[in-house]
């Protein structure tokens, strides 16, 4: 008792001192004074308070965290909100007199095509997958697919140990599915540098002397002509006839035929937005409004499908996220090629040397779906995340949204819209929006079949160069159980349950769809025609061919 006395005799005289030096000091300010009283044992009151210290700096970090939460899915609702507003059609203001809002009708009316401020909007926004792997539960399914392909490595390493007696790390699927590539570098070059120079040269040669043409519309064939005729022929056939020609492998194949149908969009995307410009425009002056060389390479380049002449940009460039980016593109690669490995060369070298039964076709759909559910996130989150977003913070592209959370979806309908939303934009405004402009707003079924049409033809068409036969297997899906999915699973199917029913079915498509085609493909490798007629190349070779051993 007398040491605590003396103790607290001590603590009096420091806080006294304190207190005469400065008299505006608090009175819990000497703290530095170590104060001990006695309760089953000592309690130091310094350790008591630094607990309270970090209690209250964990509460602050909380605070934080919880705020910067709110923040991001307060702006992710604002966005939301602001791009379904820019998608409605603009009505006419109500502020404005009767006789403005005729002669606004009437220029409407006469234009060719709605002006691009009526498009989409673009605005500066992050990937969502990126705000998602801020979170440590989202992250760690991440990780749990970099378990997965350490272990896909880890098998084929054991297993081809155990064949050959050695490690085996030739990749030679990887080294034929690439084959010829400087020919694809060759083919890709010439594709770019015609796409650059010839649309836009048309272009301007249309535009400068559109106003001063006394035929205007005979002006406008005669440059639409030719565009259609490069179209076709410099960007459609010569790119075809040197895949067949040079019997490109298949992922060759894809790369040229995908750039292919990229930069044919473009260039559609570049004419159809500066067209409705200038005709709009000699309206209202006699200056035209032509793009920029700089604005349309840049456009070219840019990972969207829809011309502006500026878009909004970040500031720096984070190099290092490029980087990783990149990397996790060839990850993925990697990926694919150990489930081809391990997942289906095994299952379909020798299906054909099987009688074919309905339990053979069953089995071969269900034992796929993993396969193919597994590509289907590859290819995923190796283009629509990182490829795309690499490129976008190399060009300082701020608008980011290359797809939403396809994956709540609860209808086929909103799964169309947000698996790929570049694609997707393309398809409303320049075949959704366009056909309704030309045969009214009362068929809006028959646009929406329209575009099913085209982008059900465009998949198949793809699919039938890259891999070399006609098998029509994603066009039938396409139409028929797609169509009938987004009428049936429409945007009012809300609900836990219709999710599983769009994960169920995208599921079984994806297992149909590597099932058929792998039986194909191997088919055509195992039982080749020497004449094939034309009704032969359009008749699955799986349906006939059976090896016997």
């Amino acid at each position: 008792m007398a040491s605590g006395s003396g103790t607290t005799l001590r603590g009096r005289r420091t806080f006294a001192k304190s207190s005469d030096g400065d008299g505006t000091r608090s009175v819990e300010e000497p703290v530095d004074v170590r104060v001990r009283s006695v309760s089953n044992g000592k309690i130091d009151t310094e350790h008591v308070i630094n607990k309270k210290m970090q209690l209250k700096q964990k509460a602050e970090q909380m605070k934080t965290d919880l705020l910067k939460q709110f923040d991001s899915q307060f702006n992710h609702f604002v966005d939301n909100l602001i791009e379904e507003s820019t998608t409605l059609d603009s009505p006419l203001s109500p502020f404005s007199s009767p006789s403005v809002n005729k002669e606004q009708t009437v220029v409407a009316h006469g234009q060719a095509r709605a002006p691009p401020e009526k498009g989409k909007h673009f605005m500066p926004r992050r990937s969502l997958l990126d705000e998602l792997f801020q979170v440590n539960h989202i992250r760690t399914i991440y990780h749990m697919f970099i378990a997965l392909l350490i272990l896909f490595i880890v098998s084929t390493l054991v297993m081809d140990f155990i064949d050959e007696g050695r490690l085996v790390l030739d990749f030679d699927l990887l080294v034929y599915a690439f084959g010829r590539f400087p020919i694809v570098i060759s083919t890709w070059l010439c594709m770019f540098l015609s796409t650059l120079l010839i649309p836009y040269g048309l272009f301007l040669q249309w535009a400068s002397g559109y106003q001063a043409s006394k035929h205007k519309i005979l002006r406008t064939l005669f440059f639409g002509a030719f565009f259609l005729l490069f179209q076709t022929v410099g960007l459609w056939a010569a790119p075809v006839y040197t895949v067949i020609q040079f019997c490109l492998p298949p992922a060759s194949r894809f790369i040229v035929i995908l750039e292919q149908v990229r930069l044919m969009m473009k260039a559609h995307s570049f004419i159809r937005e500066n067209f409705s410009r200038v005709v709009s425009n000699k309206e209202k002056s006699g200056v035209q409004q032509i793009p920029q060389f700089s604005q349309y390479l840049y456009f070219l380049f840019a990972p969207t499908l829809i011309y502006r002449d500026n878009y909004p940009r970040n500031p720096t460039i984070r190099w290092s996220y490029v980087a990783t980016k990149f990397a996790q593109v060839l990850g993925c690669l990697f990926y694919a090629y150990y489930i081809f490995v391990r997942l289906c060369i095994p299952l379909f070298r020798n299906i054909s040397r099987e009688p074919f039964s309905l339990k053979v076709l069953v089995l071969c759909i269900f034992n796929s779906i993993l396969p193919g559910v597994l590509v289907l996130f590859l290819a995923f989150f190796a283009f629509l995340h990182c490829w795309l977003n690499a490129f976008a913070e190399m060009l300082q592209f701020a608008d980011r949204m290359f797809y939403k959370d396809w994956w709540n979806s609860t209808s086929f309908a909103n799964y169309y819209r947000t698996w790929n939303v570049v694609v997707h934009d393309w398809l409303y405004y320049y075949a959704y929006k366009d056909f309704l402009w030309l045969f009214t707003h009362r068929f809006r079924a028959a646009a929406m079949l329209s575009v099913f049409t085209v982008s059900a033809v465009v998949h198949e068409y793809v699919l039938a160069v890259c891999f070399g036969f006609f098998y029509p297997v994603l066009f039938c899906l396409f139409m028929c159980f797609g169509m009938a999915f987004n009428f049936v699973l429409h945007d009012r199917r809300k609900g836990p349950v219709w999710n599983v029913v769009m994960w169920t079915s995208l599921f079984l498509g994806q297992g149909m769809l590597v099932c058929l085609y792998s039986q194909e493909w191997y088919a055509q490798q195992h039982c080749p025609l020497t004449n094939p007629s034309f009704l032969d190349l359009l008749k699955p070779r799986s349906w006939t061919c059976r090896l016997h051993l």
